[in-house]
């Protein structure tokens, strides 16, 4: 973990409630897709966690939903400002467990991490299979640049409007993969630990305090014990999931 000042270099809007931010600064305890930063707010006690898309030299790339007031005050935020981050957090994915032709799968906002993902098995000689899943065609984003990075893209949409009606799960029957990795809502996870063929990873969210191990505040059980979602996390394999219901 490391505490360091970026600067906004980018903070543009892609959909209604989405938004890429874009901050140069020391990305070196960034070291795998699927950790995530700590944003501190002025005048908001607990850092907003959020998930790593991409990282090209100093520069980060974060992809954020506008659900409140904390989110509300980062949209309004513009280049040039400087935040005050933690980066380095979470243990990420691991990629040597690929195979030749991984799948990844995200829903809404567990689709940005996913992004840097393929980008690093892609350029592993790995053929990616990306399935990405929205409420709505009007909350589409990104599609276009997994397929550039040279991704077969599937689309579910929950009504419809675009590529498979319904979810991330309603694509899986048929594909042929050799591991896959997946991160969104916990009700989407737990329906691809049930559908998905094989052994994968998956990303969890929690409400952390701290973000960093401390607070204990986003534990969860595992079949091997108690596991702090911020630092064991927030990366699962399929085999150690345990669901409480």
């Amino acid at each position: 973990m490391k505490q360091s000042a970026f600067t906004i270099i980018e903070n543009k809007q892609l959909t209604d409630s989405i938004l890429r931010l874009r901050l140069q600064g020391d990305t070196s305890a960034v070291t795998a897709p699927g950790q995530f930063v700590n944003v501190l707010l002025e005048g908001r006690f607990l850092r907003r966690p959020i998930s790593v898309c991409d990282m090209e030299g100093d520069v980060l790339t974060l992809i954020y939903k506008v659900v409140g007031r904390g989110t509300e005050q980062l949209r309004a935020m513009v280049p040039g400002e400087r935040l005050d981050l933690l980066t380095g957090l979470g243990n990420g994915y691991d990629l040597s467990a690929a195979g030749p032709n991984p799948l990844v799968i995200g829903g809404g906002v567990g689709v940005p991490p996913m992004y840097w993902l393929t980008k690093r098995l892609i350029a592993a000689g790995c053929r990616v299979t990306a399935v990405l899943g929205f409420n709505t065609a009007d909350e589409i984003f990104y599609d276009d640049l997994f397929r550039a990075l040279g991704a077969e893209v599937i689309l579910t949409t929950a009504d419809g409007s675009r590529g498979i009606r319904g979810f991330v799960t309603d694509a899986l029957p048929g594909l042929s993969y050799s591991y896959y990795y997946a991160c969104g809502p916990e009700p989407m996870l737990k329906a691809v630990w049930r559908a998905a063929q094989g052994s994968g990873q998956l990303s969890f969210e929690k409400r952390m305090g701290c973000g960093f191990g401390a607070c204990m505040g986003c534990s969860c059980r595992t079949v091997t014990g108690s596991k702090r979602i911020c630092r064991e996390g927030p990366v699962l394999t399929k085999e150690e999931i345990r669901w409480d219901d």
